[in-house]
């Protein structure tokens, strides 16, 4: 009987173990880091608020209901109490179901290359563009391969962003990727020329799937 039970307490500790790690595998994706840059034509008092589908986990500065800053030409943001930001930011998590029917699988030692010459092609600045690759970088470089898709109306309409004035330009980069350890044949995507014409406002985040 002692052995029985003994056996039994293995075995249950064993199945608990496998029922976590495979939990872990299914970890709910989270959209990381999408931040908010706004450029008017003169300064300008901005109002923007986030309807986002899923739970927000960090914001900066805080966000309740909405962001009220007073934005600048050079991207500078100020508060009502004239700290600085340049940038909004929010991070959450939801349960959404990304597209990889287009994309690119990337070895993970060209990351930068491919990241440079992509976001570029969509439409983000240099400086834009350092902050993505900076962020993301450590993340995709250390894989064999990352399978990489930029999403569209998938992320925009489980994000809704309002800002008033409206800008005249507006440019959202999603970028959804997830780990391979070999080749993957994706049809590429295309992206259209962002025109910078106006008050302008620009966002981008990305989400590592798993």
């Amino acid at each position: 009987m002692k052995r029985f039970i003994a056996f039994m307490m293995i075995f249950c500790m064993l199945f608990a173990l496998t029922g976590c790690r495979e939990k872990e595998q299914y970890t709910t994706a989270a959209p990381a880091k999408p931040v908010i840059y706004l450029y008017p034509e003169k300064v300008t008092d901005v109002s923007v608020s986030l309807d986002f589908n899923g739970r927000l986990t960090s914001t900066y500065p805080h966000y309740d209901s909405e962001w009220n800053v007073t934005a600048h030409p050079d991207g500078t943001l100020t508060d009502e109490n004239g700290r600085e930001y340049y940038c909004l930011f929010w991070e959450g998590v939801q349960d959404v179901e990304y597209d990889f029917s287009r994309g690119f699988c990337v070895n993970g030692e060209d990351t930068a290359e491919f990241l440079e010459k992509t976001l570029g092609e969509i439409g983000l600045t240099d400086k834009e563009a350092n902050e993505f690759i900076i962020y993301w970088l450590p993340k995709l470089e250390i894989n064999e391969y990352n399978l990489i898709s930029f999403q569209n109306e998938i992320y925009t309409d489980n994000a809704e962003l309002t800002i008033s004035p409206a800008p005249d330009s507006l440019l959202r980069v999603f970028m959804a990727w997830k780990p391979v350890n070999e080749p993957v044949e994706i049809a590429p995507q295309t992206f259209e020329p962002f025109a910078r014409e106006g008050f302008t406002a620009v966002e981008w985040g990305g989400s590592e799937i798993k």
